[in-house]
């Protein structure tokens, strides 16, 4: 199992965060060219609970960002004032699924959840990535309610 450093995301680390991203999306276009994710970072930052999170591993000459996740954390009313979090957008590369990065990765999530006083984290997986579902599911994870979108 490799062990990784998980800390916040750096405008250092997009390059690396979007060649992540590149790897599940089903079409280049969809991912943001450097400038836009600086953009989009910017904004991450104006939020006060919305965190991107990278997963280091050391190299010979540095760190390598070996995987990626969001989370936001979001203040409510209802449930006695409890907030919930959302986990988005993990991703680990390639050639490292398997070796216990995104474990890692969803158990550093749940802990900043829990310090944040969430009474549940929750997340969305598209239909069709069942090797995702398969995964988030031996981690304990359950389906639970549906999800609806629509395109505004």
């Amino acid at each position: 199992m490799s062990t990784v450093v998980l800390r916040e995301a750096t405008e250092a680390d997009l390059e690396e965060v979007l060649a992540l991203y590149q790897g599940i999306e089903d079409s280049p276009e969809h991912v943001l060219t450097l400038d836009e994710a600086r953009a989009v970072l910017a904004q991450f930052r104006a939020y006060p609970s919305y965190r991107l999170w990278v997963a280091c591993e050391s190299t010979g000459s540095g760190a390598e960002v070996v995987g990626t996740y969001t989370l936001l954390v979001m203040h409510n009313l209802a449930h006695r004032g409890a907030p919930s979090a959302i986990v988005e957008d993990v991703v680990v590369a390639a050639d490292r699924k398997g070796q216990g990065i995104g474990r890692q990765m969803m158990a550093h999530a749940a802990q900043q959840a829990r310090e944040a006083g969430c009474y549940k984290l929750a997340l969305s997986s598209h239909r069709k990535r069942t090797d995702a579902h398969a995964f988030y599911e031996s981690l304990g994870l359950a389906q639970h309610g549906l999800s609806f979108s629509i395109e505004p």
